[in-house]
């Protein structure tokens, strides 16, 4: 049967008017999926999945979007995500489906990326039986979800996709696994509607901070003589970079955000010392080192962030720690003044006492810690050698295309290794969901798809992908899909030959012993990306970099690959090796 757009005036419509439809679980699968509002979903048929395939065939309101790899159409609904703030939808078959939709499930939830992923099952009275194509989908993504279900009778269809929807996006966001057998989404039973509400007595997050804990942190906070805010990724999925930029505009305190958390507050602003940890700033990381109250903003003191939890605890600080997931709070580091709750509510009411209270921070201790910082800033730790006409230097190239993109609305997408530490250091993001890449898990292979799902929810954007020739050839296939849905999104690849973090790591760590980290045998990226259909560029010279971005800029409709070949001995720094603390940074060539 036909559903139609009128039919769909809705899901919500029938419930109002209690009216009942015999439908197939597939139909009523689509139309949980047009109650929440769904404009995409990203993924790959199978024979479980073949009933739910003909019910999209018969609407006209949600665009599917056909991947060459579930492990892609997993990252693009992810990415989409990310950039919009809404729930990314995946759909997958039985077996090999499932399992290679793995990789972008534990990606998303490392991430705390708002998802729902339906995957096939084989029928009921199947499960356990080693039919062809099961694997126990449950089991296997249970350590990787938020939640997950196996839906065995049509009639749930319904409610299980509104707790679906409300658990992946609520408190903590994460992925939730909808696994729906074959027989389920072919049974037709009464559908009265998409229910308006949901209720779980074990499900109820806590939004609102304790108000007796948010007034002691002010306290703190305003007898603090050197004072800094560590945000992380909870301030943007936490949509509280408004407040977090009035609260340090108030304050007039240094900042710094983590990987996840770039562009929460303008990193062109004075008081943002750049990117902490790993390969963070002098000032970013001092200062984490030598403040005396630490105020931690949706942020997991990870071992990217902190080093070693003992060398970070050798300076006594007072710790202000907010955050959703009480889990999360002294999980690695204790902290003096918990606040479990939503970043933004809780910004919103601490700001509020601000304003009310006649205290203000102690202006010649603040300008004293400021001329400190100022001090560590001096050092210049991302300089490089900007000067070199022979060789490309990577960092040359995100510097030069965030000059030539700043002042539009650009999304920068990266893959994993030492090409996304530079786009992280080098361009500076001013706003945030525009910084799109896998902070957690670490995951190769995500920058295309995680573009193409951008550029189809923010079409008049720029969408870069930032990215290496080793983990480009990981999701490369999915060109073709940027062909078919007309995604044109421009690729950076800073192509050294090289598994460039893994080469740096074994330069530092293993005496020179470069085993396995060479790329011998690379495609011809200008040829493969033409094959796919698009524009393919060889950069070789830093003369030709700005042209070459210039150049593919306004090929506005074509997706263009541009092969740089950066220089192979490039390290990334600063550098914190393993086991060291936060402060005990390698600066350059030169510590080594």
């Amino acid at each position: 049967m036909e559903i139609s757009k009128a039919e769909i005036a809705s899901a919500a419509a029938a419930s109002a008017t209690n009216s009942s439809q015999e439908l197939r679980g597939a139909e009523i699968l689509v139309k949980t999926l047009q109650a929440e509002n769904v404009k995409f979903v990203w993924g790959y048929p199978g024979g479980a999945v073949l009933h739910i395939y003909d019910a999209f065939y018969k609407q006209d309101t949600i665009q599917h979007v056909l991947v060459r790899h579930e492990q892609a159409a997993v990252h693009a609904a992810d990415g989409y995500a990310r950039a919009t703030g809404d729930v990314g939808v995946a759909l997958v078959t039985s077996g090999p489906g499932v399992t290679n939709a793995v990789t972008g499930i534990a990606t998303a939830y490392m991430d705390s990326i708002p998802m729902v992923i339906i995957t096939g099952q084989v029928p009921v009275a199947a499960i356990g039986l080693d039919a062809f194509q099961e694997c126990d989908t449950v089991g296997i993504t249970r350590p990787i979800v938020k939640h997950n279900f196996l839906v065995k009778d049509v009639r749930n269809l319904a409610d299980v996709m509104k707790k679906a929807f409300h658990i992946a996006r609520s408190g903590r966001p994460g992925p939730v696994v909808v696994d729906i057998p074959k027989d389920v989404s072919f049974n037709k039973t009464a559908y009265t509607g998409y229910p308006d509400k949901v209720e779980m007595r074990s499900y109820n997050p806590v939004r609102k901070g304790h108000g007796g804990q948010i007034r002691k942190a002010l306290q703190l906070l305003m007898a603090a003589k050197r004072p800094y805010i560590y945000t992380g990724g909870g301030v943007i999925l936490g949509n509280a970079t408004q407040e977090l930029r009035t609260l340090v505009d108030m304050l007039g305190y240094p900042c710094t955000n983590t990987l996840m958390g770039l562009g929460a507050y303008p990193a062109s602003d004075r008081k943002f010392l750049g990117m902490l940890g790993m390969h963070g700033t002098i000032e970013a990381n001092n200062a984490m080192q030598n403040c005396d109250v630490l105020l931690a903003v949706g942020a997991r003191f990870d071992d990217r962030v902190i080093g070693n939890p003992k060398h970070f605890a050798q300076n006594e600080r007072k710790i202000i720690h907010i955050d959703i997931d009480p889990s999360s709070i002294s999980k690695r580091v204790k902290v003096d003044i918990p606040i479990v709750g939503d970043v933004k509510d809780v910004l919103s009411e601490l700001i509020a006492m601000i304003k009310e209270s006649t205290t203000r921070p102690d202006a010649d201790a603040l300008g004293a810690w400021w001329e400190t910082i100022d001090g560590w800033r001096k050092k210049d730790c991302l300089k490089y050698d900007r000067k070199n006409t022979e060789v490309i230097k990577p960092q040359y190239v995100v510097e030069t295309l965030w000059n030539m993109t700043k002042d539009v609305d650009t999304y920068v997408t990266s893959d994993v290794g030492q090409h996304q530490m530079w786009a992280a250091q080098y361009y500076r993001f001013d706003e945030p969901r525009r910084w799109i890449n896998s902070g957690g898990l670490g995951t190769m292979g995500v920058g295309i798809p995680y573009a193409m799902g951008i550029k189809l929810a923010k079409p008049d954007s720029e969408v870069f992908c930032i990215t290496g020739e080793g983990s480009v050839q990981m999701c490369i296939q999915e060109l073709s899909t940027c062909l078919q849905y007309n995604t044109p999104i421009k690729i950076v690849s800073l192509n050294n030959r090289y598994l460039g973090m893994v080469r740096q790591w074994q330069e530092i760590d293993y005496e020179g012993r470069y085993s396995h980290s060479y790329m011998d045998a690379l495609p011809n990226f200008v040829k493969l990306a033409e094959a796919y259909g698009h524009v393919g560029m060889l950069i070789e010279h830093p003369k030709d970099v700005e042209p070459a971005l210039r150049e593919a800029r306004k090929l506005k409709d074509r997706t263009v690959f541009m092969d740089f070949r950066t220089d192979p001995t490039e390290n990334v720094f600063p550098m914190v090796k393993a086991g060291k603390g936060i402060t005990e940074m390698l600066l350059g060539s030169e510590d080594l």
